[in-house]
């Protein structure tokens, strides 16, 4: 499998990665308080002591910063960084090269680390922890093992499903962080400076108007107000406004909780087709004529959350909650739930 990797220096921040509004440094961070806070410490640490940052773990639904928390922390120790995808290492042979060309100090970014195949992570192991590989040449009798040093290297690893990731690797990461959703205030903010790096103007209703509708997801917020960005520059003087701002993502489909056209189906479905459940996710994904992956990865985080669906030992139901967002009289029976916000 051909080897792709990519390999920067801190330094190198480019007019394209500003564009891409993710935050370079930890401090530059808006939200994950708690998590930044330790990284400092251990970076901080690590600087004075003149050692190699422990392997860390990040965790969390998709949209939280993990990538940017990796990106950001070979900046602060002033290295490279080399990233992979655990999708991507099918096999021993393809980790070697990143391992083998790590410099002292540098970052090892893997992405969806929990798709790493068993034998991969095992090769994993003694890196590691010893910064050694062991690499057998030829076969049968004449088969050899050399033992190769490498150079001390941090692994940084990110996942959407911590679960799927084996004890003996997640127990080889010195520092496990899970991050949460974000506030209406921190979506705010972020939405509020992301504007200025886009050179737009925008008034603060709008800014709490996009990220009310952004779940609690800082990409999901930015992909919202590039959408609200190009909207108002075609149909007004680029200034966004409340009212353009409510207009735009109407357009998109996001109503005012933040769901999308796919999440109101999947409600309706529960509703009108199966009287409010319990239904199996099975079920509900033939009749949308979608993967049941699809509705559980993508669909139903957010529903649950916001308390508009909840699971039960017979299937999904619609609460209450649900009910009255789609404006449905919801019957006796209904489950209780609150939204949100």
């Amino acid at each position: 499998m051909a080897r792709e990797t990519i390999v920067r220096k801190a330094s190198d921040l480019t007019e394209e990665e500003d564009r891409a509004l993710r935050p370079q440094r930890i401090r530059d961070m808006v939200g994950q308080g708690d998590v930044t806070a330790r990284l400092d410490i251990a970076l901080d640490a690590a600087r004075k002591r003149s050692e190699t940052l422990g392997h860390i773990l990040f965790d969390g639904p998709p949209g939280l910063g993990k990538t940017t928390l990796a990106m950001a922390i070979p900046r602060e120790l002033g290295t490279s960084i080399q990233i992979a995808s655990g999708a991507a290492l099918q096999a021993p042979k393809d980790l070697i090269p990143y391992l083998t060309n790590a410099e002292s100090n540098s970052v090892i970014f893997i992405d969806e680390i929990h798709r790493l195949p068993k034998i991969v992570e095992e090769f994993l192991y003694p890196a590691m922890e010893d910064f050694r590989i062991d690499l057998t040449l030829g076969d049968g009798v004449n088969a050899r093992t050399i033992n190769m040093t490498l150079r001390p290297f941090t692994l940084i690893g990110a996942t959407t499903r911590a679960g799927m990731i084996s004890a003996p690797l997640r127990d080889r990461f010195v520092m496990r962080e899970h991050l949460e959703f974000y506030t209406l205030d921190e979506l705010a903010e972020i939405v509020r400076r992301n504007a200025a790096k886009l050179n737009t103007a925008i008034d603060e209703a709008a800014c709490r108007e996009i990220a009310h509708r952004s779940r609690g997801t800082p990409r999901l917020a930015n992909n919202r107000l590039r959408w609200v960005r190009d909207y108002a520059t075609s149909k007004a003087d680029g200034r966004v406004t409340i009212q353009l701002a409510d207009a735009a993502l109407e357009m998109q489909g996001i109503d005012p909780l933040g769901l999308d056209g796919q999440d109101r189906k999947y409600l309706e479905t529960i509703i009108r087709t199966f009287a409010g459940g319990p239904v199996g996710v099975e079920a509900v994904a033939h009749t949308l004529n979608l993967p049941p992956d699809t509705l559980v990865d993508e669909v139903e985080p957010f529903l649950l959350r916001a308390g508009l669906v909840i699971r039960t030992p017979r299937g999904r139901r619609a609460t209450v909650a649900a009910y009255e967002h789609l404006g449905a009289a919801p019957p006796p029976e209904a489950a209780g739930g609150a939204t949100l916000f």
